[in-house]
């Protein structure tokens, strides 16, 4: 019984093997003439290049507090739209006690020298009106005058030499001289003096000014809020920095200070990208860019090309180049600032051209290109073609072929 079944497995096993054999035969006989024909076709063939970057509005302004403390209330969150001088922020002072001295000492001493100088110009003011700056020239200017005419009527009567008259006539003049000078001095004295007392009243309402600054935020005199901070654009607060709470350090010389919140015109946005080097020679401003934006699909936004960067920088091991296009914004998409997006820039486009898959072109050994037209069925032969602009996919043919001629699908068996 063993046998018997030994043998039609056996049977089974050399029947099955036979076939198997005569179907794989069959099958490569057959594929031996198995191929795909096609022909050129009529294409529009665009060249595009890729640049990767975000959206940025075009002028970004942060808001910092001129004066050091802490946030006392905040007036905004991001997305509000204001106007230029609208209160973003509020600041608490918290002054030091060695600025809150040291103005204080400031407005003691400015009051003090005020005082000093009202009161030397109050004196002077009563030398003045009495003369007593010039007492002492105006006698000498009588008694040269009184010599002067004594001499003059002695002279007439030919008593003394025109010499002594002269001599008389002379110190006349310089006595002359000394009284105008005496009455100029005290006049400049006094114009002087009434000038130390204003600059000395400025600087008594500077220090006040500033004690009051230190105290409470407001200067006196301007009516400026120090410790209010205001938008200095119109536009949208896009980021408030910090929290009602929190401790801002002043701008200065050293420093941008604390940023409170930052604003921008939306309404001007820009993309800002990189552009690989082998691409960057094709560009010119003014060019058309097409956005594609990730965060809205199936939307697309024409943006124009207005820089090139003259300097490129090393990128995951490429050279790029950053560009900026100008975006033409359009009412019913809201394009939000750091949105990424990816621009095609159309270099080069060729319309309704003839063209083929280039994946059916081939080159020889002297790297041109040629096709495998057939001549007959089953028959090819090699055919020189002059090809134009490629997309990657489809490639232009400027000679060699017509819309009828018949080539073979490259990656068919002949």
């Amino acid at each position: 019984m063993k046998n018997i079944i030994l043998g039609v497995i056996l049977t089974l096993f050399i029947l099955l093997s036979i076939w198997l054999f005569s179907y794989f035969y069959s099958n490569n006989a057959q594929g031996d003439d198995v191929y795909t024909i096609t022909s050129p076709y009529l294409s529009d063939i665009t060249l595009k290049s890729v640049a990767t970057g975000a959206i940025k509005p075009k002028r970004e302004i942060t808001l910092t507090s001129q004066v050091s403390g802490i946030i006392d209330e905040i007036f905004v969150e991001g997305g509000d739209i204001v106007r230029k001088g609208d209160p973003i922020a509020k600041i608490k002072l918290v002054p030091s006690p060695t600025a809150l001295n040291s103005a204080k000492t400031n407005v003691e001493l400015s009051r003090i020298k005020l005082t000093e100088i009202q009161r030397q110009l109050t004196q002077q003011r009563q030398i003045n009106s009495r003369h007593l700056d010039v007492e002492e020239a105006q006698i000498s200017y009588e008694t040269v005058k009184f010599e002067e005419e004594k001499y003059k009527k002695l002279y007439d009567q030919g008593i003394v030499t025109e010499v002594e008259y002269n001599n008389y006539k002379r110190r006349l003049d310089l006595a002359q001289i000394d009284l105008d000078n005496a009455y100029t001095i005290g006049k400049n004295n006094l114009q002087q003096l009434t000038t130390q007392r204003d600059i000395a009243n400025q600087e008594l309402e500077a220090a006040q000014s500033n004690l009051q600054l230190i105290q409470k935020g407001v200067a006196s005199k301007s009516g400026q809020v120090a410790n209010i901070i205001r938008a200095t654009v119109d536009g949208m607060i896009l980021h408030v920095s910090e929290q009602e709470g929190a401790t801002v350090v002043e701008r200065s010389n050293f420093g941008q200070g604390t940023i409170i919140a930052e604003i921008a015109n939306m309404d001007n946005l820009m993309f800002l990208g990189n552009i690989d080097e082998s691409d960057v020679g094709k560009l010119k401003n003014g060019m058309r860019l097409e956005l594609t934006v990730g965060a809205i699909e199936g939307e697309s936004f024409e943006a124009i090309l207005d820089y090139i960067s003259p300097k490129g920088v090393l990128q995951s091991g490429s050279i790029k180049f950053a560009i900026k296009a100008k975006v033409i914004q359009r009412k019913d998409v809201f394009l939000r600032a750091g949105y990424s997006a990816s621009a095609d820039i159309i270099l080069d486009k060729r319309q309704q051209v003839l063209a083929i898959l280039e994946r059916d072109l081939k080159f020889d050994e002297e790297d041109q290109p040629y096709v495998e037209l057939e001549t007959a069925p089953g028959e090819f032969t090699n055919q020189s073609v002059k090809v134009g602009l490629s997309d990657g996919i489809n490639i232009e043919i400027l000679e060699g072929l017509t819309k009828d001629s018949k080539i073979k699908v490259q990656g068919s068996p002949m």
